[in-house]
């Protein structure tokens, strides 16, 4: 007994001192368990899942959305890599003529195509789905991110929830894989994000946040934007002086060096690309000449159409959230307030705040308790819908007609010779097509010169379209082989067609629902021998 007693340090010793009991292994009577439990399903295993979920992704996006994602990426990529295969390469939009592009996002996907090239690997089928493919192994890791800095400041149920969000957003999945400055800037922006100081943020670092930041708008100078009240509030919270000094001054320094040398190479001469970009889009407001929208769009449509069914969430999650996350509410509306300052207006442009509006949507989920599975299944229904129907079946003939007109390669007697009649940039160009038939496009570049009376040659086309060929192609040995232009035009330059000796050759379905110049159809035709 005396024995027992001793080894419990009882008499002898002081009662006072705890009695040491052996700590048992077993995860049943573990205090961390749940948090093992869900690094288990969340951790290791959280990246592969997302990289699956965006691959799938990649491969049910099969429409065209905007001309940028190809016109100012993967076209640049292909002529950076192979101008000296094609015989028309002049071909480039007015930005990068009037060196108001960057070229180092390009340059990523030029490297791919390089790469591609030494192997003797350079398929059209990889050359169109290797970039997409590396927008979604960026997008996974923004998800990811995403998911581990509310992690690491909320409890997991809030973050797994704003990880759904992000996963379930439609116009995430619409966006997220097309090559686009725009998918970029919110993949940098949300990386960015998880390193930036938020108030309790244990993965901050000054330097990888600045570095995202700085690389985002070197790739879109917009995104000044987005981290202007950010990088404002962090000023406020920190040592002013040793984060200029330090940090600031720096990667700013460093990347604009960068980028300031290898555009130069590209563009021939000594250039700053981001000057030029302000110059032409605030001092000349050239953007307008793409289409303008009342001060309001983005409140009445762009933002409803953009969080889609999850603008309800958002808003109630707004008014849950605590006030840590005031400062992404503020960048919210303020990136919502500068964009409807500006005349022209597109839905992509405020997508690279949406990830923040999926915080909010993650806290508002996070509180239903009675209504969540409703909630939960209401959501993904009705993101689902718009999801595939968008990526399979919206806008898809100005990618389908591509894949008709690659077969023309194999064409050598008589050399085929294709022209757009069309909007001009409606469909990719070499980029799809990776051989060197002769391609022409009507063109549209803006009034730089302040000419009162400029009309460019796609408006001139679409004035009066069956003169405008008969004056084009006076001679019968200069018509085109192929003419490729939506089914509304057909109409209008009937009579050209039956003169010249076309027939139609391939019809390829586009929308259900056309507007204004874009048909629901796109037709070929093709000229007899």
């Amino acid at each position: 007994m005396e024995r027992i007693r001793g080894r419990l340090h009882l008499g002898g010793k002081s009662s006072s001192e705890p009695i040491k009991l052996r700590k048992r292994k077993s995860k049943l009577y573990n205090k961390d368990h749940s948090a093992a439990v869900h690094n288990g399903f969340f951790g290791p295993r959280l990246i592969w899942f997302t990289i699956a979920f965006r691959l799938v992704n990649c491969f049910l996006v099969q429409s065209s959305f905007v001309p940028d994602e190809y016109w100012q990426s993967l076209e640049v990529s292909h002529l950076q890599c192979y101008f000296l295969k094609i015989p028309t390469y002049g071909y480039l939009t007015w930005e990068w003529t009037e060196s108001i592009r960057s070229y180092c996002y390009p340059l990523l996907f030029a490297g791919i195509y390089k790469i591609l090239h030494l192997l003797s690997c350079d398929t059209v089928q990889l050359l169109v789905w290797l970039p997409r493919l590396a927008h979604s192994l960026l997008a996974a890791l923004a998800d990811s991110k995403l998911y581990s800095l509310i992690q690491g400041l909320e409890s997991s149920e809030i973050a797994r929830w704003t990880y759904f969000c992000q996963l379930c957003s439609w116009f995430t999945w619409y966006c997220c894989t097309r090559t686009l400055t725009n998918t970029m800037e919110a993949v940098l922006t949300t990386l960015a994000l998880s390193y930036y100081p938020l108030p309790g943020s244990k993965s901050h670092s000054n330097s990888k946040y600045l570095i995202l930041v700085a690389l985002a708008i070197l790739v879109r100078p917009t995104a000044a934007i987005v981290w202007l009240p950010l990088v404002g509030y962090h000023f406020l919270q920190d040592d002013k002086l040793k984060l200029l000094i330090h940090h600031v001054l720096p990667i700013g320094a460093i990347i604009l060096g960068i980028s300031t040398v290898l555009d130069s190479i590209f563009h021939g001469k000594w250039i700053v690309v981001q000057l030029n970009f302000l110059k032409f889009n605030i001092l000349h407001n050239v953007a307008e000449f793409y289409g303008s929208h009342p001060w309001h769009w983005y409140i009445t449509q762009g933002c409803v159409v953009v969080l889609g069914p999850q603008l309800f969430f958002f808003l109630h999650g707004c008014v849950l959230a605590p006030k840590r996350y005031r400062i992404l509410l503020i960048t919210i509306i303020w990136t919502v307030f500068i964009y409807s300052l500006l005349a022209h207006k597109e839905f992509r442009f405020i997508y690279p705040v949406l990830p923040f509006c999926m915080v909010f949507c993650g806290f508002s989920l996070a509180s239903l308790k009675t209504w969540i599975r409703p909630a939960v299944g209401a959501l993904l229904v009705s993101n689902l819908l718009p999801a595939l129907y968008t990526g399979l079946v919206h806008q898809r003939g100005t990618l389908d007609v591509m894949n008709h007109l690659q077969q023309l390669c194999d064409t050598t007697n008589p050399q085929p010779d294709v022209f757009f009649l069309m909007p001009c940039h409606s469909t990719p160009f070499y980029s799809h097509i990776h051989c060197p038939i002769k391609m022409q496009f009507l063109e549209c570049p803006p009034n730089l010169n302040g000419n009162k009376s400029y009309v460019d040659e796609a408006e001139l086309f679409f004035i009066d379209p069956k003169h405008w060929l008969e004056s084009t192609f006076t001679q019968q040995v200069s018509l085109p082989s192929h003419l490729v232009f939506f089914d509304v035009l057909e109409k209008e330059i009937a009579t050209f067609l039956k003169a010249k000796k076309y027939f139609k050759s391939k019809e390829v379905f586009h929308t259900h629902i056309p507007e204004g110049r874009v048909g629901r159809s796109i037709f070929v035709y093709e000229r007899q021998p």
